[in-house]
């Protein structure tokens, strides 16, 4: 099913948010050479951003609010997902909590 003029108003929202946020900084800190996703932890606070994001998109995908293909069209949530994952993936870990960021992993395809 194609995207709705609902699922932009939506996006329209969630970019806002975003901006709110200061998701940019946090996308280019966690996406820099420097950065590395082995040790990166979710008490960073451009990692706890971005993973704030994509759980958000990721749950309005997963229970229909929001179309797929328009999300993979705006923002690259693989790519944000290979960055921040491991320090999602320890935090579930270390809390046993399987459910942390798990809408924002199952949108990456991880």
């Amino acid at each position: 099913m194609p995207a709705t003029y609902d699922d932009a108003n939506l996006v329209m929202q969630i970019v806002r948010w975003g901006t709110e946020m200061g998701l940019t900084d946090a996308v280019l800190a966690v996406l820099a050479d420097e950065f590395d996703p082995e040790t990166a932890s979710t008490d960073d606070p451009s990692v706890q951003k971005v993973l704030n994001f994509g759980e958000v998109v990721g749950t309005f995908v997963n229970q229909g609010v929001l179309d797929r293909g328009l999300v993979k069209d705006m923002w690259w949530m693989e790519g944000l997902w290979s960055r921040v994952g491991p320090a999602a993936r320890r935090q579930r870990e270390h809390l046993g909590e399987p459910r942390l960021s798990e809408n924002f992993e199952k949108l990456a395809g991880g």
